[in-house]
């Protein structure tokens, strides 16, 4: 994975300090250290009346990507079918990494096996590869296109944008 390009959000009116100011930009190591660190994560979809819809998730953090599994009669995966475009944060809403990407379900069993073993490693369980039968638990990796991360001990001047591409504010 290429290192993202960083840079100040666009945040009108919360007095966000200049780049080069307070804590300035976070490294994406910061980032990632949270990506990987947290225990639970937060998925965020649009159903198809465009209202928004938010679970908690396990998940992974595995070669610059974030990694879930849900049922795929779930109505997240449901709405992830239709708009793939999604949100993922981390749970520590104090010093947050908010992930914005594409959800994009696999079927490869050496994905899977993957996902399955950095999961099972990292919390302490041992699902089989049965667990995650594309017909029944989606294994779905979520690609970055930006994120942003803050530190609420630097609210004005820690405020930092991740681009992967070409993205909106």
């Amino acid at each position: 994975m290429t290192e993202p390009t960083a840079g100040r959000p666009h945040m009108p009116g919360y007095g966000i300090r200049p780049a080069d100011e307070g804590t300035g930009l976070l490294s994406w190591e910061w980032a990632e250290k949270r990506l990987t660190g947290s225990h639970d994560y937060w998925v965020c979809s649009v159903r198809p009346d465009g209202r928004p819809h938010t679970m908690p998730v396990w998940g992974v953090w595995l070669d610059g990507a974030f990694w879930f599994s849900s049922s795929v009669s779930s109505r997240k995966m449901r709405n992830l079918a239709e708009r793939p475009d999604c949100v993922v944060t981390t749970e520590d809403p104090r010093d947050p990494v908010v992930l914005e990407g594409r959800a994009e379900p696999t079927a490869d069993r050496a994905e899977i096996a993957g996902f399955l073993a950095a999961l099972n490693a990292k919390y302490s369980v041992a699902y089989g590869i049965g667990f995650l039968d594309p017909a029944v638990n989606a294994t779905v990796r979520v690609r970055p296109a930006q994120a942003i991360g803050l530190l609420h001990t630097d609210f004005r001047g820690s405020p930092t944008r991740w681009r992967f591409t070409d993205g909106e504010d």
